[in-house]
């Protein structure tokens, strides 16, 4: 540990360079927490079947195995995030791993529903933990210009690659050796991170003064209200949009939310300062990728439906279908990263918003007994090309000009704006292809041409929704900052640097 980092601290010092051994090791370390939040849930989606089969779940509760989950990630993310910046993204990272570890062996050994879906809950929450903590570290880990933007690029494109990967690997375990797997495969990869993150990472303390008080007030007013407006979102496509459950829960969420942003302006030491707000091109940066991953998940949720009810593929079948999308995230990432430094993120992100609906839209007009080499790869390339440019960029310029101090409450934001916009997008869409399939069996349509109709109404939908991320992109900041001369050392806590916009 000792010789790792000195290396840091060794002649002038500074942040990491990718070319050197120590930057491609510590961004594959941060990397893979990101991999490893993302394909989980995919992953688990794919078991699903057998998890029901195993302990018993009913229709109307196995959807907790899944949504349990992206409820206490989403609702954890803000604080977790926050907690990053106060008490240190190191100690936070190796807390969310350890919480992530023990939960997810207990799902794996759980012989009861009640217990799998406790486990679950408590597994989002270490993810909440973990993922701001590791996306902030690397932001600061990094020099500006065009390290930290591949750097930003890599963590992009893990999040579609994982995406993918994890629907390949789910179907490749549940056939396997079981569904339990699925969960025992997550405590070794998190063992293996942790130590990494021992003797990678410098161990911050954080940006808490002594003397100071929590604002445990704040916290639980945002956790609350981000835990009910996910859980709203969760819900509303099984009771209804206009059933006094979601109703009521979306009302409660707002007025917390609302006595949230209150107690911020009034507290003398806030969870959440708002000035991070006023950092350009912030805000639109995170309704970008929460409109995107609206159009983005249902890709994978539809389209996933229609290779199995419509062409009867098996889960490793369905699974193996999207690794040519892991490929095309991982060319684009590359390019991406590389245009953000020369271009600007602004139009990367808004070419790649449209390219990405152009996919979408492809395969929305996959016809009922479709081909995959001619009507779902074509567009499955397509797509990954466009929103792996649009994960890169969007987390660069999400990053751009945030505070180090704050890092990881910018982290916290991004993460919060994807599962919202995951949540968001199955609420919606689902909404939309239970309409569509009902009218056409209502008019007598055979139940697997209505249910198809369905799908593809949903994936049009989810191709105007990425179309419109476009439009909001055009207020991001436009950021290619170049590298300065001088660094600074990792070991001292690093001071804001100007970026450039354009």
């Amino acid at each position: 540990m000792e010789s790792v980092q000195g290396q840091v601290r060794s002649g002038t010092g500074g942040r990491l360079v990718l070319r050197s051994r120590l930057g491609a090791i510590t961004l594959a370390l941060l990397c893979a927490v990101q991999f490893l939040d993302i394909a989980d849930s995919a992953i688990v989606n794919v078991a699903l079947p057998s998890i029901q089969h195993s302990l018993g779940f009913s229709q109307q509760n196995l959807q907790w195995v899944a949504s349990g989950y992206i409820l206490t990630y989403g609702g954890f993310l803000l604080l977790g995030g926050r907690l990053g910046d106060l008490l240190g993204r190191r100690r936070m990272l190796l807390i969310g791993l350890a919480v992530f570890a023990g939960s997810s062996l207990t799902a794996g050994l759980a012989t009861s529903a009640g217990l799998l879906v406790a486990a679950r809950l408590v597994q989002g929450t270490g993810a909440a933990l973990m993922a701001p903590a590791a996306l902030s570290q690397l932001t600061i880990s990094f020099r500006e210009g065009s390290d930290r933007n591949t750097a930003l690029g890599a963590w992009g494109a893990v999040s579609g690659m994982a995406a993918a990967a994890g629907v390949f690997l789910g179907g490749v375990i549940s056939q396997g050796p079981g569904w339990r797997w699925v969960f025992f495969v997550n405590p070794p990869i998190c063992a293996v991170v942790a130590a990494g993150a021992l003797v990678l990472l410098a161990n911050d303390r954080g940006g808490r003064a002594e003397g100071t008080t929590f604002d445990s007030q704040g916290a639980v007013l945002v956790t609350g209200g981000m835990l009910l407006l996910v859980y709203s979102l969760v819900r509303a496509p099984v009771v209804g949009w206009g059933s006094a459950q979601t109703i009521v829960t979306l009302t409660g969420s707002a007025l917390l939310i609302v006595a949230f942003a209150v107690n911020e302006l009034r507290s003398r030491n806030p969870l959440v300062p708002f000035a991070i707000l006023r950092v350009k091109g912030l805000v639109a940066a995170d309704l970008t990728q929460l409109i995107a991953f609206t159009g983005f998940f249902s890709m994978f949720f539809y389209a996933t439906l229609y290779m199995q009810e419509v062409l009867h593929y098996s889960p490793l079948k369905a699974g193996a279908a999207y690794l040519p999308i892991t490929a095309g995230f991982a060319v684009a990432g590359a390019m991406a990263s590389q245009l953000v430094t020369r271009i600007g993120t602004r139009p990367v992100v808004v070419a790649g918003c449209l390219i990405a609906a152009a996919g979408i839209y492809y395969v929305s007009r996959v016809p009922l007994h479709g081909s995959y080499l001619s009507d779902l790869l074509p567009g499955f390339v397509v797509m990954s090309l466009g929103a792996g440019s649009v994960f890169v960029s969007v987390t660069a310029a999400a990053n751009a000009g945030v505070p180090p101090d704050q890092a990881g409450l910018a982290a916290g934001l991004l993460n919060s704006s994807q599962q919202i916009g995951s949540a968001l997008g199955l609420a919606v869409l689902s909404a939309v292809a239970i309409t569509r399939t009902g009218h056409l069996l209502a008019a007598r349509v055979p139940p697997v041409v209505a249910a198809d109709a369905g799908y593809h109404q949903a994936l049009l939908v989810g191709g105007i929704m990425m179309a419109a991320a476009a439009l909001v992109a055009l207020r991001i900041g436009n950021t290619r900052a170049p590298a300065p001369l001088v660094m600074v050392s990792t070991e001292a806590t690093p001071q804001p640097e100007p970026y450039h916009s354009k």
